[in-house]
């Protein structure tokens, strides 16, 4: 055993002068006292003839210095050593995330974590200092370096577990910048708590990232929604069809209902049995007269209920007004004209910004003005969008993003293309379809501005006797649709912040949350967007602005996350790993176990007492 302070025993030297008082004969005035069990003896003697006497056996002596010798050991801090070595700065990561709600562990992940963080705190030496972050949908610092164990006690039990899916790697990031600097011989140490349920973390291969990892969890008993959307149905415009996935990362087949409602309505209830480790997709149509919220449940039990349910707004498509500026191209008219709810128009030049269309095509026209809103340009360039234009013969397709929205169900194998003009791909943008030397279709959001660019002539091209073609078509009506914009909008990561461009200045706005709490926010008269961060929490959102009243939701919707069994280690690129620590806390501290066998002592005499005299 050591002691932490071992100044503290200076107090033993009050144990004598206890002693000394027992030997001590003095005059004595007789007291009403509560208890007399421990006095008796001394009732009697009312005077003193000498100034000492013989030291007697007395259990009120005993039990004093059995408690004035705890005091001395509880003020000294002593300690058990264990394998732990002290390290200079301790940083603590404690996962927040939707997955450390998991109940396997008693009350769940979250707390189980956190009591084994505030062991590590307990265990902290005078000379060392430990930080503590929070790693949720957002990194928080909750208590910067310090020794003081009140404080980062307080910072620990300050944090909250969120709905939000693991983004680990800008706590990670924080982590290795607050021990880079430190001498390696000092042993600063990054102690991670949790489940394990991370992204990849290759780009700490080589960083010789001292981590201790604390796997937290136990089983993986969960069925969760991990997608959930809604469009109109492409066989009857009238319907919308609902797309859910469910995922069961039991290690045993799973049966449930999965119940669809429209405003707290309920419309069906499908049953669902799910093998162990699938998915199984459901594809809903339902009858929608107005916009409303739709929301996908289950109703199975399991170890995390944040995943049971998912919602989404549902605003019914209106007409989508498009302007065509073209020289006659019949294919690309044609492909337009096939999209549902498409009002087509039709121009050669364009010489005002076409405010009153949804989106604008420009195909192969430079336009005397070009169109603030939306615009696919098809072989045409606007200086201020792309740099470095040039001009490529027959350049081949030899890549293209099938996951962008854009590019849903398209190809571009036999996709050939006499010439075609190329740019630099810019900060605003991503490149969908490239050749070797440069892109040929980009696609991005300037300022408000989102703008589709197409390199080359589609008629100098084979694209449009490919099946891909209208599907592209169709796919870039969707996207450039301000309406879908704004859906998109609606629906938010839980933890990510909600935006909402401000149509006109506003100065106090009104969100009721999932719980039913409300919080208002004061807003700059000058701001263009409003935007709201307390989405931690899953569930419906409602925002009144002035006389306007917006609903969105905030889910969690993430394979990786529903996914709640525990790793046993955390891969760190291709070569490195880090597999869960079996250390111990070092130098736990037993002051406040002396202190309650104090306390027992006390508890005794008092039962002692009471069971003598009833």
């Amino acid at each position: 055993m050591h002691f932490l302070a071992p100044l503290a025993f200076t107090f033993a030297a009050a144990i004598p002068v206890v002693i000394v008082f027992y030997l001590l004969k003095r005059k004595r005035v007789v007291k009403l006292v509560s208890s007399t069990l421990l006095w008796q003896k001394y009732l009697a003697e009312t005077q003193a003839s000498a100034p000492f006497q013989k030291l007697r056996k007395n259990w009120l002596l005993i039990l004093q210095i059995i408690l004035l010798t705890l005091a001395v050991l509880a003020l000294s801090r002593p300690y058990f050593s264990t394998k732990a070595k002290p390290a200079q700065r301790r940083v603590v990561i404690l996962d927040a995330s939707a997955s450390m709600q998991a109940t396997d562990e008693t009350p769940s992940r979250f707390e189980k974590a956190r009591a084994e963080a505030l062991k590590w705190v307990d265990s902290l030496k005078d000379t060392d200092e430990m930080v503590i972050v929070l790693a949720g949908p957002t990194t928080e610092v909750k208590q910067s370096a310090t020794s003081e164990k009140a404080a980062l006690r307080r910072a620990l039990q300050s944090c909250t577990c969120s709905d939000g899916p693991t983004r680990l790697i800008p706590a990670l990031r924080m982590a290795e910048s607050l021990v880079r600097d430190l001498d390696p011989k000092t042993g600063p140490e990054i102690h991670l708590f949790s489940d394990g349920a991370v992204p990849e973390l290759n780009e700490f291969e080589n960083k010789a990232l001292p981590l201790v990892y604390h796997r937290v969890g136990k089983s993986a008993n969960n069925l969760g929604i991990i997608a959930l959307d809604v469009r109109a149905n492409p066989e009857d415009p009238q319907q919308r069809a609902i797309y859910a996935s469910v995922a069961n990362v039991s290690p045993d087949s799973q049966q449930t209902d999965l119940e669809l409602l429209l405003d707290d309505r309920l419309l069906e209830t499908r049953p669902l049995t799910i093998p162990a480790g699938e998915t199984s997709p459901q594809v809903f149509r339902i009858n929608q007269l107005r916009d409303g919220v739709i929301t996908a449940r289950l109703t199975a039990r399991d170890d995390l209920a944040v995943d049971n349910q998912a919602s989404v707004v549902s605003l019914l498509p209106k007409p989508v007004k498009v302007l065509l500026v073209s020289k006659g191209n019949r294919l690309l008219e044609k492909a337009l004209r096939a999209v549902a709810n498409v009002e087509l128009a039709g121009a050669t030049d364009l010489t005002d910004p076409a405010l009153g269309f949804d989106f604008v095509v420009l195909d192969d026209v430079t336009p005397t003005v070009w169109p603030k809103g939306n615009v696919l340009a098809i072989h045409v360039v606007n200086t201020n969008w792309l740099e470095g234009v040039k001009r490529e013969e027959a350049p081949a397709i030899v890549d293209w993003k099938s996951a962008h929205p854009l590019l849903r169900y398209t190809g571009f194998d036999n996709v050939q293309v006499v010439q075609s003009l190329t740019a630099r791909t810019p900060t605003w943008a991503v490149s969908l379809v490239e050749s070797p030397t440069a892109p040929l279709i980009l696609a991005g959001e300037l300022g408000r501005q989102r703008i589709i660019w197409i390199g080359f002539d589609i008629l100098e091209s084979n694209w449009p006797l490919r099946v891909s073609f209208p599907i592209f078509i169709a796919n870039a009506v969707e996207w450039l649709n301000p309406a879908n914009a704004r859906s998109g909008q609606l629906l938010v990561k839980a933890g990510d912040p909600f935006r909402l461009p401000l149509l006109e200045p506003a100065a106090v706005a009104q969100v009721t949350l999932p719980d039913g709490t409300t919080k208002t926010l004061k807003l700059d008269p000058t701001a263009n967007e409003l935007v709201f961060g307390d989405t931690y929490k899953a569930g419906v959102y409602k925002l009144r602005l002035g006389t306007n009243d917006t609903v969105f939701c905030a889910n969690l919707l993430d394979a990786a996350e529903s996914n709640i069994k525990p790793r046993d280690e955390l891969q760190l690129g291709k070569y490195t790993k880090v597999v869960a620590t079996t250390t111990k806390r070092a130098n736990m501290e037993v002051w406040r176990t002396i202190a309650a066998l104090g306390l027992l002592v006390l508890l005794a005499e008092w039962w002692y007492y009471h069971r003598r005299t009833v």
